[in-house]
């Protein structure tokens, strides 16, 4: 039986984990918002943890915009944008890992975190 390349392996995983980053459209206060799925991740081990924090990252970076800036107003504006939406997902993710750590939690049955910012 032949062994799949590493590389291909790295490859077909960032392609699955950007298929799982969802942008959605936001209405009610106006925010770009992304949907991050978590429905494949086992949150009850660090690694699931981890990959979901990843995936988090990944989409308060599609919401805020592209951060290598010249004009320094626009970089500290996308750096605060950034920790802003990461922060705003921080209590859904948590409740997330503890739902999946801890089973008696109830969190609600979606398997998905929005990470939003202002437009």
């Amino acid at each position: 039986m032949s062994k799949a390349n590493p590389a291909f392996l790295a490859i077909a995983a960032l392609a699955a984990a950007g298929a799982l980053v969802v942008p959605t459209v936001s209405q009610a206060n106006e925010l770009n918002s992304v949907r991050v799925s978590y429905a494949d991740l086992n949150l009850a081990s660090q690694a699931g943890a981890s990959i979901l924090q990843r995936r988090i990252f990944v989409a308060a970076n599609l919401v805020c915009g592209d951060e290598h800036s010249r004009q320094f107003d626009i970089v500290i504006a996308t750096k605060i944008c950034h920790t802003d939406a990461i922060e705003g997902a921080r209590p859904a993710f948590e409740a997330a890992v503890a739902a999946a750590r801890h089973p008696s939690v109830t969190v609600g049955a979606a398997a998905a975190i929005v990470v939003s910012a202002p437009l």
